[in-house]
């Protein structure tokens, strides 16, 4: 399990020289397009958790509903993103073959941030973000998610983040991963009150 020091500490290490995590350049759309908040979201996310838990079985270790799609009132793309926590992610051929099976198909490989896998699939339209056990990720994203759906000021502040990082995003003709960056500073502000709250930034124990 993540130490509290990986939890509130962030990877921001370069991938290695000539690394892309793209997995196919098709995959790499230009373009942000948001949209008002969608109460279907929560039921479409149901309909993709059950389709991975078919899928895999006893494989899913974990999987929970985050991203901008799991808060209510927030604007976002209308994809669904999921965290999905098998034993290695690494081990390709223990999920990617079944989940392929199933409608998915493999887009993002990062080894080296945390063995990071994405899977996406369309009807309806998701993220599958595939971690391990020991990642900080799934934590921070529950929390961040939690955060936002009990602080509203917060959550309109994130709304308004990402509005402009859309904006500038589009205008400069940039992929998700830029537009992303664009909205980071925000992310981190609203985490660092998070972990502030949730008692994650007092003392240096692990």
């Amino acid at each position: 399990m993540p130490t509290r020091a990986e939890i509130v500490t962030f990877d921001d290490s370069p991938p290695p020289p000539g690394a892309d995590a793209w997995v196919s350049k098709k995959a790499r759309k230009i373009g942000v397009v948001l949209t008002a908040p969608d109460p279907a979201w929560p039921r479409a996310y149901e309909t993709l958790a059950a389709r991975i838990r078919e899928a895999l079985g006893w494989r899913v270790l974990q999987i929970q509903h985050t991203g901008s799609t799991s808060v209510p009132g927030l604007a976002a793309k209308p994809i669904i993103d999921i965290d999905l926590t098998v034993a290695d992610p690494s081990r390709e051929q223990d999920y990617v073959p079944a989940l392929e099976e199933a409608g998915f198909r493999l887009v993002i490989r990062e080894p080296w941030w945390y063995a990071h896998r994405a899977l996406a699939a369309d009807e309806p339209r998701c993220t599958v973000h595939v971690f391990g056990f020991d990642s900080p990720e799934p934590i921070r994203h529950r929390m961040f998610r939690d955060w936002l759906r009990g602080n509203p000021d917060d959550r309109d502040l994130y709304a308004a983040a990402k509005r402009a990082a859309a904006a500038a995003a589009n205008a400069s003709g940039e992929h998700v991963m830029q537009y992303n960056a664009r909205k980071e500073q925000v992310i981190r502000d609203i985490y660092q009150r998070a972990f502030a709250a949730a008692g994650l930034l007092d003392g240096n124990g692990d």
